[in-house]
């Protein structure tokens, strides 16, 4: 494909979508029923609609049975962790081995022109941000996941809080499961800017943002305290009406969907005419700029504290101008 159709690419070789981000519109005032409707679609299609379908297929086929959970045994726990251990090495290790290692498309849709694999850097173990990120990922990020989903099927299996079935609460657990990427963004923002604080960042959030040019192993790549804020967003589940199956599929909106965001293209080409949109140019723009998009523009949190950026020129001049603000604000203090 010809991705000079649909974007350009300036003398680095990093490629910008024509489009400005829209966001979704979402509490956008005024309300627009009708612009809604015809964005709903793009909420379930195609990433919360697979993440559902693979939090059912786990809980039908891969989960053990309520009377195994409710004993905490090495055995099943075992099994939770090579399971998601599994699902991200296939998902992130495809999209890595095919965009980044193979490089199939080149570098057509690609945010920033070059490869990490080509900038060794002191920032990493081992001078690879690939390497870092794998350890990273494997060493604390899906043990801290699977210690969360442990809890929460553990805790249903002995009937400790709020658990339904669909017979008996059917509309309550549908609001929770058509509610939940809503959750999962709204929690995101609220713990991405607490880890923006300048000393959690410095001792935690800063571990993530060294890949500055991110790739699907960067998803999950973070300081262990930052995995435990990122995935506390399950515990809602403690307090609303939920159900295991909405447990799991939470699990991966937060979990396997992180890569949405860190597959550094615009478009997946999938054959010679046809690409996936990725959803991905908002967070991109967070880890080039560091101080804008703290979340993908679900909510429009970011519109209501100025820290959206559209991709655009006209973003980059809000952007300068906002922290043109702050720098005189602190030179006034």
């Amino acid at each position: 494909m010809d991705d000079l159709k649909f974007g350009t690419r300036n003398k680095r070789g990093d490629y910008s979508p024509n489009a400005a981000l829209q966001g979704a519109p979402l509490l956008r005032w005024p309300f627009q029923p009708l612009k809604v409707i015809r964005w709903l679609p793009q909420y379930f299609l195609p990433w919360n609609a697979l993440f559902f379908a693979l939090g059912t297929a786990l809980w039908f086929w891969v989960t053990p049975p309520r009377e195994t959970l409710s004993t905490l045994d090495w055995r099943w726990m075992a099994l939770l962790l090579l399971r998601n251990a599994l699902i991200v090495f296939v998902v992130f290790g495809a999209l890595e081995l095919r965009l980044y290692i193979q490089r199939k498309q080149g570098n057509r849709f690609k945010f920033n022109g070059a490869f990490p694999a080509d900038k060794p850097s002191p920032v990493f173990m081992f001078r690879s941000q690939n390497l870092d990120n794998i350890l990273r990922t494997f060493g604390t990020g899906v043990p801290i996941w699977t210690a969360y989903e442990i809890l929460m099927l553990h805790l249903w299996a002995i009937g400790w809080g709020p658990w339904a079935t669909l017979e008996a609460h059917p509309w309550a657990l549908v609001a929770l499961g058509l509610a939940i990427p809503i959750l999962h963004e709204a929690h995101f923002f609220a713990i991405h800017r607490l880890i923006h604080w300048a000393p959690l960042y410095r001792w935690v959030h800063s571990v993530h943002h060294n890949s500055a040019n991110p790739s699907p192993w960067s998803s999950l790549s973070m300081h262990p305290v930052e995995h435990l804020l990122y995935w506390s967003d399950i515990l809602i589940h403690l307090i609303l009406p939920s159900h295991p199956l909405l447990v799991l599929y939470h699990l991966h909106v937060t979990g396997t969907g992180a890569v949405i965001g860190h597959v550094g293209f615009d478009k997946v080409e999938v054959g010679d005419d046809a690409a996936i949109e990725t959803q991905a140019y908002a967070h991109y723009l967070h880890h080039k700029y560091f101080e804008v998009n703290y979340s993908d523009g679900l909510l429009p949190f970011d519109r209501w504290f100025g820290t959206w950026h559209d991709g655009t020129a006209r973003g980059d001049l809000a952007m300068k101008a906002r922290m043109d603000r702050t720098k005189n604000r602190r030179k006034s203090v």
